[in-house]
Order: C-alpha cells, then structure tokens, then sequence
C-alpha cells in the first residue's frame, strides 16, 4: 500500500530511513555489525564509566558464560556479586560495544566530526542514579586512518559480571535495506487537519478488516528495529522537540536501536523472507527469536533509543532518548 496514495498530503513529508536487518553472524572489525568485534587500535584506551552505579545485589552473569550458553542453545548460569569494597564491585567499569556503522555500507549515515565516516556505539552496563539511567557513548573515526593502524585491540576489557544477559549483544551482520518514512502522527508533528483524517482512515480499516488491518502509525510511516536516518518513533512518550544544548538548533535523528525488530503492531514491516505467505498479519511471521530480536538487547522497558545528532556542527553533544 502506497502512503501517498492514500494522503497524498504527505509527500513533502516523505524521508528515507535505512533498516539494518541485523541477523546473527559472525562480522569482522572492518565491517558494520550490532555486537561484533570494534575496529580499536591497540594501545587506544578502552572506554571506561567512571560515574558512581547503582548497587547491584544478589546475582549477575559472566559474559563468557553467556556466550557458551548462548552456543548450545541453553540459559547461562548466573554468579553471587562481589561483595562491595573490591576493585570488581566498585572500581571503574568497561561500556560495552554495541554497534559500529561504516558509512561506506549504511545509506544515509549522516558525517561526524571533520568528516569522520565509521561511528561506534558503547553502553554502560550499569544502571545510574534513583531513576536507573543509562549511560551511552559515541566514538566516531576516520575509518580510512583508523584501517592502517599496525595492531589491532583483540578482546576488550568486560565487566566480570553483568546484571542481565540481555546487556551482551550477540554479535550479528548486517543486511541494510532503504525505504521511505513519514512523521510520527501526535501532537504537531502534522497538521492537525491531516492527524484526524489519519485517526479517521485508521479506525475505518479497523471496523472493515479487523484487528489486523494496516494503521499509519505501525504500518506506513516509521518501521521497527535498529535503522539509521528518517523519523523517530513516540510510542512511548509521545512526540519530544529535540534540540541542540550547544546552539539551540533542531537535531536530527542520526540513528535508531531497538530490541525487536518485529512485533505484533508492525508485522506488516517482517521481510517477505520472514512470512509464512498462507497466512496473514501477525500469525504470518515466522523466523523465531533470530529474526524477532537477534541481537539480544534491550533498551529501557522494550523502547527505541534514539540517538540524535546536530546537522550545523556534528562535535556538538548527541542527545539519547528512550521513546
């Protein structure tokens, strides 16, 4: 179904997003991935959270062991924390990599500082403050200069336990895919004329075709999963302007990590590869979790993390928010 077809209102609209489709894999450092290894020049210090976490208590999960759990196909055994006082307990702790993007491979990746094209995503392991914030990070790179260092970091520094195995991504290649995305529709992000006609189209499929009827919002605007570029998505908090702490301007959404890359609201998004094509709506994905939720991570309670950058000057704070 074409959009525009329906609101052709929407045009001027129209954005491009690209869909990562990460799937479990085995990238290498030179290439874009979720969860594989960072091209990290040995000897260049390895990220570090040195702001006070949150105390964990009871157990946690040892990333090796989660990866041979993983493996066979089998839940990881979780450990007792070390007790407060020791360097393992309350000593600084290493983010974990979650993601690199060349733009050599990602359509519409935006630049980062004096042109840099490879950006890599970290995270902290550990929760902060009352409100059980997360701590996330950008490094961004000339991946040309960056390729011709002599050694390269062959296994970064881990935090010996981690609260959740779902805080270890599984490492996953990636298979980017370019469609086009339309605003979020709520509260001013449309013309408000435009909203209710959409509102109006919505509930019309609903009582014709039943619960499994295209809407705009999950079907025809904004996909699911990790992407890079187009609209974000406000499921959970409604529409945010987002703008510049260092000069005020409007950012732009730079890239989009999510849990699921499928779910019962968007199955209209699944990859054909992905369907069953006797069956229709969310009865017709199949794949299981490889293709659900590949890499393995979680961001808040199965939100987007956004991550936006400033277009006038791309060394200026990225803002991160859970939506």
């Amino acid at each position: 179904m074409s959009v525009e077809a329906v609101f052709p209102e929407l045009a001027p609209y129209r954005a491009r997003t690209t869909r990562l489709h990460p799937r479990p894999g085995r990238p290498g450092m030179h290439d874009s991935h979720v969860g594989g290894p960072m091209l990290w020049p040995d000897g260049e210090p390895w990220p570090l959270c040195h702001e006070p976490h949150q105390r964990e208590t009871g157990r946690g999960y040892a990333p090796g062991e989660i990866r041979s759990a993983r493996a066979a196909g089998v839940w990881s055994p979780s450990r007792p924390w070390p007790l407060a006082g020791t360097a393992e307990k309350d000593g600084p702790v290493p983010f974990v990599g979650l993601a690199q993007f060349f733009r050599r491979d990602i359509p519409g990746l935006a630049c980062g500082p004096s042109g840099a094209d490879l950006v890599q995503l970290f995270r902290c392991p550990f929760t902060h403050g009352p409100y059980l914030e997360r701590l996330h990070r950008l490094r961004w790179r000339q991946a040309g200069q960056t390729e011709r260092a002599e050694r390269f970091l062959a296994a970064p520094p881990e935090a010996p336990l981690l609260r959740w195995e779902h805080e270890l991504p599984e490492p996953c290649v990636l298979h980017p895919e370019e469609v086009d995305t339309y605003p979020w529709a709520e509260d001013g992000t449309l013309p408000a004329s435009l909203i209710a006609r959409i509102d109006a189209w919505d509930d019309a499929q609903v009582a014709e075709h039943g619960p499994d009827a295209p809407s705009y919002q999950y079907d025809l605007s904004i996909p699911p999963g990790w992407r890079v570029g187009g609209y974000p998505s406000w499921a959970s908090t409604g529409p945010m302007a987002i703008d510049c702490a260092s000069c005020a301007i409007p950012m732009r959404l730079l890239l989009t990590a999510e849990g699921y890359e499928m779910d019962a609201g968007s199955h209209s998004w699944v990859p054909l590869e992905d369907r069953d094509p006797t069956l229709r709506g969310k009865a017709s994905i199949r794949g299981g979790p490889s293709v659900a939720r590949p890499t393995w991570l979680r961001f808040g309670r199965d939100r987007d993390l956004h991550v936006f950058a400033c277009p006038a000057d791309p060394g200026h704070p990225p803002q991160w928010v859970l939506a």
